[in-house]
């Protein structure tokens, strides 16, 4: 037993020794080093693509303006956007694949602002995407006797399918999945960075989309990493599958890129700036 133990401690003590004494690094040579550059097989050497970066809030110059305070020309309305329930989004995707919307945007621009449509349906972008960053700025008036998912609500769905929700939670209790910045009914935000009603805010959504086979088999889920007001509150998030307010979400295949929807809740929401650049 006792020469268990003490080969045990002078076993430790080797251990501790070998990097109290550890020996001290060689000094490169870097005049020999010179002679041959083992560095230059490491760099890679081709053309990156310059953009722009905007100015006080204007796009990049390699984005897709999707709405600057003037029209709705880029817009469509569309039967996307409701998120009840899976099996019905599969029908409005389908409807949609088989005859895109053709229908002018309902909605009206007020101030350099697209003002949501009071039941006149949601819009959808009439160029499509897939993976995409997008950048949108909404605000929500102030509301007197509104409280919880009646204040303010609306969504982006991103592909038609994918709800980012809109909705003043500023001291403003609901379901901690259907808040502001929540993935509707699916994640909600790592935290909650919403300004007052009455002030703008805005979403810069990094967004993967998924990948199916031919056959229509599921490679890979859509992501999410979104930041709102400057702040992370969706990180890399994973997504089950299309918003269902009902139900559980599960994947059902789709083309590769579709167009940006925002939702028609009844309710007075507005948006600006509104761009994408695909990635």
């Amino acid at each position: 037993m006792h020469n268990k133990l003490w080969l045990t401690l002078l076993l430790t003590s080797a251990f501790i020794s070998s990097f109290t004494f550890a020996q001290p690094l060689p000094e490169l040579d870097w005049k020999e080093l010179g002679k041959t550059n083992p560095w230059v097989i490491t760099e890679v050497n081709k053309d990156v693509v310059v953009v722009e970066p905007g100015k006080n809030g204007s796009a990049p110059s390699d984005a897709v303006i999707l709405f600057d305070g003037k029209d709705l020309s880029a817009w469509n309305t569309t039967p996307f956007g409701e998120g009840v329930r899976v099996d019905r989004t599969a029908s409005f995707l389908n409807e949609y694949q088989a005859k895109p919307a053709t229908k002018p945007a309902a909605w009206t621009v007020e101030n350099g602002n697209i003002v949501a449509g009071a039941g006149k349906g949601a819009i959808a972008t009439t160029q499509e995407f897939g993976d995409m960053q997008l950048h949108i700025e909404w605000m929500i008036p102030v509301l007197a006797n509104t409280s919880g998912q009646a204040y303010g609500n609306s969504g982006v769905f991103l592909m038609g399918l994918y709800e980012l929700q809109v909705l003043n939670s500023f001291e403003n209790p609901t379901y901690s999945n259907g808040q502001a910045a929540s993935i509707y009914k699916q994640h909600s935000p790592l935290v909650n960075a919403s300004r007052k009603p009455g002030e703008w805010q805005t979403y810069e959504v990094f967004f993967t989309a998924p990948r199916f086979t031919s056959s229509g088999t599921l490679i890979s889920p859509a992501k999410m990493t979104v930041v709102h007001n400057g702040v992370l509150v969706q990180h890399n998030a994973i997504l089950e599958g299309p918003t269902a307010f009902i139900g559980k979400s599960y994947y059902v295949p789709h083309a590769e890129k579709l167009p940006i929807v925002l939702q028609d809740h009844n309710n007075p929401v507005r948006f600006r700036n509104i761009w994408v650049r695909e990635l």
